[in-house]
């Protein structure tokens, strides 16, 4: 069992990563209701953070779940592990936010948390069936997100056939600041449980939870949530850049269909307990409707890089979490 001073670090350094999940992907939830200015930036994030933190109580936590339980064998856990996923979270996500790109907070955790392990204990550390379902969802969120965002914008077509321009973007203004809240609130469901499922397995694994089963305590939920919703508060203006208007232009009614699609995306995996992307989902949906519009509407080598990014995440993250998780055990000290 690892000392209290020590632990209480780590988890800070948990809920860090948390707050700069929000700020990174801050983009996701408001991106495109700022870009077509239905919110101003500020009012769009606060919106997005209130969602974000009631996310808990509407969701279970199965992500959570699969986090603590389903990437890394528990028993595999340390101190050290723990610091390396978390820092080669971190430094991926702050690379990104710097470069502008939509990487994913939550593959950056994974692919951590990955690295960290399997220096630790080799291949035998992972849990196959969890990583292939993650894996697979890098893959399925973005495509789900498109096929459901085109079929919304058919939707909204033949049910504004009636409408003028100025009517359609009159109703969709509206109905924006609904998608967007549904949209944050699968975000705030699915990304804040993989910091909980962080902070838990430590936990579990240090000893702290009395030897009985995994479980999350209510104050890692709280806590975990209150964090991404102040990252969110603080917004991600790079990235909201890239995603509200380099892909494509959006009107309201796109928006509508790219939150919608997403939030449906976000709000299975969440309850199936599949840690996917938030960015991977949104980013498909907008890709979507622009190209419901036109193929030639969507910047496709801005969309390409972002497809990059998503490949390199996971084994990027997992290079620098165990190089960390080497040194760590290098120095030694309360590791």
């Amino acid at each position: 069992m690892i000392s209290l001073p020590l632990l209480i670090g780590l988890i800070g350094i948990a809920l860090l990563f948390d707050f700069l999940n929000g700020l990174h992907d801050a983009a996701n939830s408001i991106a495109t209701v700022v870009s077509t200015r239905v919110l101003k930036p500020e009012w769009a994030v606060a919106w997005a953070a209130f969602f974000n933190f009631i996310a808990f109580a509407v969701f279970g936590l199965h992500v959570a779940q699969t986090v603590g339980k389903g990437i890394i064998q528990a028993d595999v856990i340390d101190a050290a592990v723990i610091f390396g996923a978390l820092m080669g979270a971190i430094s991926w996500n702050v690379i990104t936010w710097v470069l502008g790109i939509p990487s994913s907070s939550s593959h950056a955790l994974i692919g951590g948390l990955l690295g960290a392990g399997v220096a630790k204990a080799g291949s035998v550390a992972i849990v196959w069936g969890g990583v292939i379902n993650t894996v697979v969802a890098i893959f399925a969120s973005p495509a789900i997100g498109l096929l459901l965002a085109l079929m919304l914008v058919l939707a909204v077509a033949w049910t504004s056939l009636k409408l003028t321009p100025i009517g359609v973007d009159k109703r969709f203004r509206k109905l924006q600041l609904i998608s967007a809240a549904l949209y944050s609130l699968g975000h705030g469901g699915n990304d804040a449980q993989k910091t909980m499922g962080i902070i838990a397995v430590l936990l579990y694994s240090q000893g702290y939870m009395g030897g009985g089963e995994f479980t999350v305590p209510f104050w890692v939920v709280l806590s975990c949530q209150a964090a991404m919703a102040l990252g969110t508060l603080s917004g991600g203006w790079r990235i909201v850049h890239t995603m509200g208007s380099k892909i494509t232009r959006l009107t309201p009614a796109q928006g509508f269909c790219a939150e919608t699609g997403g939030a449906i995306t976000l709000f299975a995996a969440t309850l199936w307990g599949i840690p996917v992307s938030s960015t991977h989902t949104i980013t498909g949906a907008i890709v979507g409707v622009g190209a419901a519009r036109r193929l030639s509407a969507v910047r496709w080598n801005v969309a390409s890089n972002i497809v990059i990014a998503w490949f390199v995440t996971l084994p990027a993250a997992g290079l620098i979490g165990a190089g960390v998780y080497y040194a760590t055990r290098a120095i030694g000290g309360a590791f």
